[in-house]
């Protein structure tokens, strides 16, 4: 596939997860996907396997994160690996602290399957805005 298809595909993934389409996002990543998002003390921190994987940190992420998107991604492709370069504000719902992260993901595309998903984030953003004080969320 072309650099140019494997954006479409990042496209489309991205385009899922804004719709909630659960089963188009799934029929996007590979068997064996890995996702890695960095971090400590935040909930999604960790690196997730498999369809099933997917689909459990994304669940984690609808009732532990809000987030919202104030200016599209770009993508940015060679081969078959699409950088998305994007900015996220939102609040942890935990603590209701909000947060603004710049970030990156850095997906690798064979075959129209996203195989691997690996996010350079604003870890310590995030950490602060999940950490509960004495007296609990705010």
């Amino acid at each position: 596939m072309s650099a140019q298809d494997n954006v479409q595909t990042v496209r489309d993934f991205f385009a899922a997860i804004g719709r909630g389409d659960k089963e188009g996002l799934l029929a996007l990543v590979a068997e064996d996907i890995e996702w890695i998002i960095p971090g400590e003390d935040w909930p999604l921190a960790g690196t997730h396997r498999g369809r099933n994987g997917v689909a459990d940190v994304l669940r984690k992420a609808s009732e532990e994160v809000e987030t919202t998107f104030p200016e599209p991604p770009e993508f940015v492709a060679q081969g078959d690996r699409v950088l998305v370069v994007g900015v996220a504000t939102g609040k942890i719902k935990a603590t209701n602290r909000t947060f603004r992260d710049d970030w990156v993901f850095a997906i690798t595309v064979r075959n129209g399957k996203l195989t691997k998903i690996r996010e350079y984030i604003d870890t310590q953003a995030l950490a602060r805005a999940s950490q509960m004080d004495a007296s609990g969320p705010r």
